[in-house]
């Protein structure tokens, strides 16, 4: 029997590859070592391989689709409901072939190189800054801990632990001092490191053609420019912007029966990372709504006087997101007024 699908069930040394022919029969589910995958796919040429989008899945979609295959990398909360049975590798590959198998699925298209490289230097961005928030937390606890209280904010922190470290009658002991001390210079090897990825991003922003044209949009900046280019590329993975805004879990969550619509807050669906940044560009919109004269300001600002402006901030970033989208997908300016 010809072999149309082949469901690959990623993994880092043994892969479960599941071979399925046009109505859905398995002609063969076994196991093949990494080095040996590509020689297997190379022996039916025009199968459609699918796999989760998991680690991995990018660059082994990037391989196949240069050898000339048709690549699918499923969302994997497409795939659960097919697992029959206990969850093992058979069965997660033939789940595989079984959703790919759905006239409706979305899949998720194989990032190119400069989107990934955008990406890790995204998230390890994100993950330092994470780390620079607790060290800072760790710090306030610590002196907390000797009656010794410093004003909010990080800089204000910064710029007083010498006085703090050098103060005799504060209360603090030399064992505290010391680790104080140690903690002091983890933030300032942090923060170095912080803003060399900072640089990075502000570079690529200049570079990128399509970040240099969203940064146009009122709110979106330097990180959520290159962070909307690495995650949707030119914006032909998504159908039109709400699917964009719903994929970053900017559209209302919906519990409708019996013909009665019920809406509620927002899905949170999807990137975090991004919908985050767009949370925190609409704030800024929503902040100096009153003096701009711009179609987004004026919107914003009818929207406050409606619905408050939490919800405005939702609803500003779900614009912003739909804006995004079509100037990517269309390479066209955006138009203020």
């Amino acid at each position: 029997m010809n072999v149309t699908l082949i469901g690959i069930d990623l993994a880092k040394s043994v892969f479960q590859v599941c071979a399925v022919n046009q109505q859905g029969k398995v002609v063969f589910n076994r196991q093949v070592r990494r080095n040996r995958l590509m020689a297997l796919l190379m022996n039916y040429p025009e199968a459609v391989i699918a796999m989760e989008a998991c680690s991995g899945s990018n660059y082994w979609g990037r391989a196949l689709e240069q050898q000339g295959f048709t690549v699918r990398l499923i969302p994997p909360q497409h795939v659960k409901p097919f697992i029959k049975g206990n969850k093992n590798d058979r069965n997660d590959a033939f789940a595989i072939t079984e959703a790919a198998r759905r006239p409706h699925l979305r899949c998720v298209r194989p990032r190119t190189l400069a989107q990934t490289d955008l990406i890790q230097v995204h998230r390890v961005l994100d993950r330092q800054v994470r780390q620079r928030t607790a060290l800072i937390n760790q710090i306030r606890g610590f002196l907390g801990e000797y009656g010794v209280v410093v004003a909010r904010g990080k800089e204000r922190l910064w710029h007083a632990l010498p006085d703090v470290l050098e103060e005799v009658d504060n209360g603090l002991t030399p064992s505290a001092r010391e680790l104080v001390a140690e903690l002091r210079q983890e933030w300032a090897i942090l923060q170095q490191a912080i803003r060399r990825l900072e640089q990075q991003i502000k570079t690529q922003s200049r570079v990128d053609e399509a970040a240099r044209r969203l940064m146009q949009i009122k709110g979106v900046g330097e990180r959520i420019s290159t962070a909307a280019v690495a995650y949707a590329g030119n914006g032909q993975g998504y159908r039109n912007g709400r699917h964009f805004a719903a994929n970053l879990g900017l559209v209302p969550k919906e519990r409708s029966s019996g013909g009665k619509q019920q809406l509620g807050g927002m899905t949170k669906r999807g990137n975090r990372y991004l919908r985050r940044l767009l949370i925190q560009g609409a704030w800024t919109v929503v902040r100096y709504a009153s003096r701009g004269q711009d179609r987004l300001s004026r919107w914003a600002v009818k929207l406050i006087e409606r619905r408050g402006k939490h919800k405005a901030v939702v609803a500003v970033a779900n614009k912003m997101a739909r804006i995004i989208w079509s100037m990517l997908y269309h390479r066209t300016e955006y138009r203020p007024i």
